[in-house]
């Protein structure tokens, strides 16, 4: 009998048994390839025509396990499959998903008040493809109605805009794109489904970068889209064709941030209010962008769609005086922290015409409705107190009280 090399046998080790119990945590699967008994199962497993797995990029058990795990969050209220696709990033998510749906001469509707990368994709990197995209003022229905035409495939928005916590009007922009017979895709990153799930009242496709507040504690890259099976099927080709998979252990990071999501953002809501609140009187503010307060546009639309005291975490305060104000009073934070991103444990702050919305021009950035002072504080699990003390030095020494 032939006696194996040392090499061969070393390759050839017991495959590590699974476990009788379940394990509390999903495992790991860090393998980029998988074995098959025959040539036609490999087939089949690639075709879809059986269940498995077969190379990373296209599919992980871990990411399968994370996006799934969003699609029942995402669509706990409806009577309808809900599938998830994972990526390596909420950029990724966004572009795949624009890219799936749309087509050389289509065209899209989208808020003019979006995330700025959002924006350069879809006035730039698309626009060269001949997707050509028209910016409106979301909160207007009449404009959005009169912006589509015959070649539309999507209506973009957000379901709270960044920076100004627009509320998106879901059941009136659904109507729209099904009138029309094109996609609503909602960016729900600042909401998440522990303040609104928009597949409950019309959106096709729900992106999430989750990086943020799923992950939650600023260590795991990734993003998620959701929807019902047609235009996930649409979704996962462009996905695996144009490859930003999900690692496994950013993965498992994301799913496990997905177990806290509802404490933690319950708690920064709760924050985000009093800070808001705390911080609209005082006399070097000129606004305050934040849905909970009685005075924001899209305060009572947020009571209707938000679950209860839940009206996001994010906060956008305005300074009186400029783009050098603004830039001021963030430098003179010490409790909040400037930094990139959002949704951690860490309250964030950044100036955000220089920052999050650079691709804009002036004009652009005024037509979103954003000042040129304008600060965004992602607010975490500090203290409201503290965090409201912070904010109202930091107006006092960059902005003299004025």
């Amino acid at each position: 009998m032939h006696q194996q090399g040392e090499n061969t046998r070393a390759l050839g080790l017991p495959a590590a048994p699974a476990p009788p119990q379940r394990p509390l945590r999903a495992p790991v699967h860090r393998s980029t390839t998988y074995a098959f008994g025959s040539s036609r199962e490999y087939a089949d497993v690639l075709a879809g025509e059986a269940p498995g797995y077969s190379y990373a990029r296209i599919d992980t058990p871990t990411a399968s396990a994370f996006a799934a795990a969003v699609a029942a969050m995402e669509g706990a209220g409806c009577d309808r499959e809900v599938r998830g696709e994972a990526f390596a990033s909420g950029m990724g998510a966004v572009s795949s998903t624009l890219l799936a749906l749309t087509g050389a001469g289509a065209h899209v509707v989208a808020s003019r008040s979006i995330y700025g990368n959002t924006y350069s994709l879809l006035d730039g990197l698309l626009r060269r493809f001949g997707v050509h995209t028209d910016f409106v003022d979301i909160t207007d229905t009449a404009a959005v109605r009169a912006a589509v035409r015959p070649e539309t495939a999507v209506v973009f928005t957000e379901t709270l805009s960044n920076p100004t916590m627009t509320v998106s009007d879901l059941p009136a922009l659904g109507g729209i794109a099904d009138e029309a017979g094109a996609v609503l895709v909602v960016d729900s990153t600042f909401a998440t489904p522990a303040v609104c799930r928009p597949l409950e009242h019309g959106a096709g496709v729900v992106l999430h970068s989750a990086t943020k507040y799923i992950g939650g504690h600023s260590d795991a890259t990734g993003g998620v889209a959701v929807g019902g099976a047609d235009p996930m099927a649409r979704v996962r080709a462009a996905r695996i064709d144009l490859g930003p998979c999900l690692a496994p252990d950013e993965a498992f990071l994301l799913h496990r941030g997905l177990e806290t999501l509802p404490l933690r953002v319950a708690r920064q809501c709760e924050s985000a209010a009093a800070f808001a609140a705390a911080v609209a009187g005082h006399p070097a503010v000129e606004r305050v962008d934040y849905p909970g307060l009685p005075g924001h546009p899209g305060h009572g639309l947020a009571e209707r769609l938000f679950d209860a005291g839940r009206r996001g975490a994010v906060v956008t305060v305005t300074p009186r005086g400029g783009r050098e104000a603004g830039m001021a009073f963030a430098d003179a934070l010490r409790t909040a922290t400037i930094g990139a991103s959002l949704g951690g444990t860490h309250t964030l702050a950044g100036h955000v015409g220089s920052t999050t919305h650079r691709q804009m021009s002036d004009t652009a950035l005024r037509e979103a409705g954003i000042g040129p002072a304008a600060v965004r504080f992602s607010i975490g699990l500090e203290d409201a107190d503290d965090l409201a003390a912070d904010a109202r030095a930091a107006l006092d020494a960059a902005c003299g009280g004025r």
